[in-house]
């Protein structure tokens, strides 16, 4: 089981000195990747809550951190392919592949929220034969010479772009908790990535689905990666009706020996969903705090 940590992305604590402070220090501790995500957009009177309301970017965020960390990988859980091009994702993706050392996992979905459509362009409607046809054009940007395009959705006059992802195309995954997307990502991707809603108690249920959907495609279901973004909450021990991933540091290791029992593969802590933390009117030097106590608290090996 490989342990990450989640970089402050969300609130008043996601200020560029706290992303720089908990980037170190994970990597000191010897956690295994550093996690964003994406809020494009948070409309007038939505009750999805505060955690969403104040979002800096993941990409910019990420390029931000790979200069200054050496070993750690940089993973976006999740951005979301219908709000950019095809070559425009690719060659950002490409160049964060390149200043990182090739230490990206680019994790992809389909969205959700309508606003964000609107505001980006797109419809919502076909966005799973939109996902097909873009991973194909995306792949082809990042390793064929020359590329030329027309299909159902997409569009690329004969074209170079250039410089390919260094030293290899990053590792692709996708989200989603439809067994339609469950299989997309079986049976095209190189793992699975969980959402915040996720029930974790029934992960294995989902990865199964995503094992035999590769089964049947040809691949082979044991090379797949399977990463809970874990919304982690560091409470005291013996909380009533305890959901996964809060308590005790000790209770929570047990849930991560839980989820690698399941057929997880990475869990990372993220404290972005906790609102304690990440609340637009917290304390930023607070949730600080309580960040550190989280990453000495659940470091892998401790």
């Amino acid at each position: 089981m490989k342990i990450g940590f989640g970089v402050p992305v969300s609130g008043s604590w996601a200020t560029p000195a706290n992303m720089l402070l908990v980037a170190r220090r994970a990597e000191e501790l010897g956690y295994d990747s550093l996690w964003t995500f994406q809020r494009l957009l948070y409309p007038v009177g939505n009750p999805m809550g505060p955690v969403y309301r104040s979002v800096q970017d993941p990409i910019v965020t990420l390029s931000f951190l790979a200069g200054v960390t050496s070993r750690v990988r940089l993973g976006l859980a999740v951005v979301n392919m219908p709000f950019y091009s095809p070559a425009l994702l690719a060659k950002q993706l490409a160049s964060l592949q390149d200043v990182s050392g090739g230490r990206l996992d680019a994790g992809l979905g389909l969205g959700w929220l309508p606003e964000e459509f609107v505001a980006s362009g797109v419809p919502m409607e076909g966005r799973g034969r939109r996902a097909v046809e873009y991973l194909q054009v995306l792949r082809r940007l990042w390793t064929e010479e020359i590329i030329s395009h027309k299909g159902e959705f997409y569009e690329i006059p004969p074209s170079y772009q250039d410089p390919k992802p260094r030293p290899a195309p990053p590792p692709v995954l996708l989200g989603g908790t439809a067994e339609v997307a469950l299989r997309r990502a079986g049976q095209l991707a190189d793992g699975w990535i969980s959402s915040s809603r996720a029930d974790l108690t029934s992960i294995r249920d989902q990865i199964y689905i995503v094992k035999d959907a590769a089964r049947a495609a040809g691949r082979d279901p044991g090379a797949l990666r399977f990463i809970v973004r874990g919304v982690t909450r560091l409470r005291e021990a013996g909380l009533p009706d305890r959901r996964p991933l809060t308590g005790s540091p000790e209770e929570i290791r047990s849930d991560v020996e839980a989820l690698a029992a399941a057929g997880v593969t990475e869990v990372f802590h993220d404290l972005n969903f906790d609102p304690d933390i990440s609340s637009p009117d917290a304390d930023p030097a607070a949730s600080l705090r309580r960040a550190e106590e989280a990453l000495d608290a659940l470091a892998p090996g401790e």
